[in-house]
């Protein structure tokens, strides 16, 4: 029996069901624990966009969070890698990893940091990789960024208050958000863009 081509890139049904059942565990989980601004987190963001992606079977939704969410991912495993093996984190972006007044199993919930990369790399292999993703993922991260500024300094959300690496802020608001946002499109977009263009076809209908 051939597989009409509406239905050949679609995601199997159990996937819809796994991702369904992940959102009533881990949103209010995650809301109970961590509060609501959490989920301004672009790591946050990407577990909405990603299932939405899933859901609806979007090439675009998921091509956006491959670019941001490849490299920044991989940035968190080897904060928590080594903070599990020096007691130190580079960064300080999985350290509640291993903070004890947290319940362990909400604590567990974000090792999704690992699986999304497989599952987006999968989807680009399935889908194709959407090349308007990229322009997405910067709209959507400055958009993160500058409604991260109204949330409690001290959290530093999307460290929109205070850069990670040199531990300062650039100036005003506006110009440290753009000094920033700048940073994630020329450091960590650009070049994820870049390369998943390169490895993976564009999606059925759309010029390469």
């Amino acid at each position: 029996m051939t597989v009409p081509p509406a239905l050949a890139h679609e995601f199997p049904l159990w996937v819809r069901y796994v991702t369904i059942l992940w959102l009533v565990v881990w949103f209010p989980a995650y809301w109970r624990v961590w509060g609501p601004a959490n989920f301004l987190h672009i790591c946050d963001i990407a577990v909405f966009l990603i299932c939405a992606g899933l859901l609806t079977n979007s090439p675009l939704l998921l091509s956006s969070q491959a670019v941001g969410a490849l490299i920044i991912d991989a940035v968190w495993m080897l904060d928590a890698g080594w903070k599990l093996a020096t007691g130190h984190g580079l960064m300080g972006s999985a350290d509640y990893l291993f903070d004890s007044k947290y319940p362990l199993w909400v604590r567990l919930l974000t090792l999704f940091h690992i699986v999304i990369p497989v599952l987006l790399v999968w989807s680009m292999a399935r889908f194709g990789y959407d090349r308007r993703g990229f322009a997405l993922q910067c709209a959507i991260t400055l958009a993160a960024f500058a409604a991260s500024r109204f949330t409690s300094p001290a959290e530093n959300i999307n460290f929109v208050f205070q850069e990670p690496l040199f531990h300062r802020t650039w100036g005003p608001a506006p110009v440290h958000i753009l000094v920033i946002w700048v940073f994630m499109i020329v450091v960590v977009y650009l070049p994820t863009h870049l390369v998943l263009r390169a490895l993976f076809h564009a999606p059925a209908g759309q010029m390469p």
